[in-house]
């Protein structure tokens, strides 16, 4: 079967343009109406896409000029489980903050409800506000959080794995309900975890929840290798999205994991049009509507540098990056990727700002259907991409947009379903259903 794109929606209250909630067309007074959400869900599942993604961060990021974020992932895409049924529900959730055993039922909820449609995107946490709303002084360091997660990803799989499947015997006869052989005590105790399970409910339908991650700084990029199923990332460039593909397939391999259970999904934030010159007036016209103080503060915190001294029509300087334009040399992957825009482009402040407005540092294009069809078939034909985090910059318009005038295209040739195959979020992505490590190991000394 020829090979095919996964896309998703990137939820982002009225769009991933930062000034999207000031088009007239916005939504911004619905932004915490759970039916927002649903209808756009249900406009993203009829177009076949493969999953809608809620990012998230346990602090208020917006200030005075962005909304501000008001569900918490899991609750918000059990709401949408209810009104679809076939599209995928990856939701945000950090190894900082939570507990293994409450997230581990959070997320095996979230699969039982929707029947096997959820994902975890799973992230670490940099900031500070977070650490000061669970009461800590301040965050770990990076790799103590990188060692964190990874131990707790580990107590999280062994608890989902605790049941077998078939653990549920059902059997009025005998008046057994449970098969106890089947269900096992996990006595994790670790560096920074101490579990001693088993977990409370069956196996997931998925067996657990499709593991994304989204990090691609060094720690980031080898944490996914090892553990991802999906990786979401940003690139401005088809070479540095090439690279990045090449690495994350490399060092996947390097864990003796097969590569194409792991998929690079690049986040785009397309403004469609069906002319090039309407494309670039709508792109125009939302970076108008930009509060450049915002902007900035975004811009500093997203790469970690002070430009508040410069002038909005001052070239940004190279050399306060550093080194960070390097794809495969990171530790701050954003960083990176502003810092490429500057080397390369060589931008104004209010330019660079312009460029991040729509995507904070994805790939923003602008075009007709056929000219974003074709970029999305590039990056996907060149080894950059095995699919795209459809980020559009206005809700619901622009995501219309995608789905009514791109998609088809892609349909046409070729690339993507017109129709669902399955029905979880593992046969969308075209990923193997995990066996229970406990099932495999008691095979494999039977089998000694």
């Amino acid at each position: 079967m020829r090979r095919q794109l996964s896309l998703n929606a990137f939820l982002h209250d009225t769009g991933h343009h930062e000034a999207s909630w000031r088009h007239p067309a916005s939504g911004a007074e619905r932004i915490g109406d759970v039916e927002w959400y649903q209808e756009i869900a249900r406009e993203a599942e009829a177009a076949k896409l493969d999953a809608v993604f809620l990012a998230d961060g346990p602090a208020w990021w917006g200030g005075a000029h962005r909304p501000a974020n008001q569900f918490e992932p899991i609750t918000l895409l059990t709401a949408i489980a209810a009104v679809t049924s076939k599209i995928g529900l990856i939701a945000t959730a950090s190894t900082t903050f939570y507990e293994p055993y409450n997230l581990a039922r959070l997320f095996a909820s979230l699969d039982q409800i929707s029947k096997g449609r959820a994902g975890w995107n799973i992230v670490t946490t940099f900031s500070e506000d977070a650490a000061f709303n669970f009461g800590l002084d301040g965050v770990p360091s990076t790799e103590e959080r990188y060692l964190r997660a990874q131990e707790f990803v580990d107590v999280v799989g062994k608890l989902w794995d605790s049941w077998e499947d078939g653990a549920i015997a059902v059997d009025r006869e005998a008046g057994t309900y449970v098969d106890t052989g089947r269900v096992h005590a996990i006595d994790h105790v670790g560096r920074f975890l101490k579990v001693r399970g088993p977990f409370s409910a069956p196996r997931p339908p998925q067996g657990r929840p499709v593991y994304i991650q989204a990090g691609s700084s060094n720690d980031g990029r080898a944490f996914a290798a090892r553990n991802a199923e999906a990786i979401f990332t940003a690139h401005q460039t088809l070479e540095d999205a090439q690279a990045f593909y090449r690495d994350i397939k490399t060092k996947a391999r390097a864990f003796g994991r097969d590569a194409d259970q792991v998929k690079v999904l690049p986040g785009i934030s397309p403004f469609v049009a069906d002319t090039a010159a309407e494309a670039e007036e709508l792109y125009r016209s939302f970076n108008e509507l930009t509060v450049p103080a915002y902007g900035l503060q975004q811009l500093e915190k997203m790469a970690g540098v002070s430009l508040g001294h410069l002038g909005l029509d001052e070239r940004v300087p190279l050399e306060v990056f550093g080194h960070a334009g390097n794809v495969l040399d990171n530790n701050r992957s954003r960083r990176q990727v502003v810092a490429n825009i500057v080397e390369r482009d060589r931008p104004t402040l209010r330019q660079l700002l312009h460029r991040l407005a729509g995507g904070r540092g994805h790939n923003v294009v602008h075009g007709t259907p056929e000219q974003v069809a074709d970029t999305i078939q590039t990056w996907f034909e060149s080894a950059a991409a095995d699919g795209f985090n459809v980020m559009p910059p206005l809700y619901p318009h622009l995501l219309t947009a995608f789905t009514q005038k791109v998609v088809p295209i892609l349909q046409e040739r070729g690339l993507f379903r017109t129709e669902y195959a399955g029905s979880t979020l593992r046969e969308h992505y075209g990923l193997a259903r995990p066996v229970s490590q406990y099932a495999a190991s008691q095979t494999t000394a039977a089998l000694a």
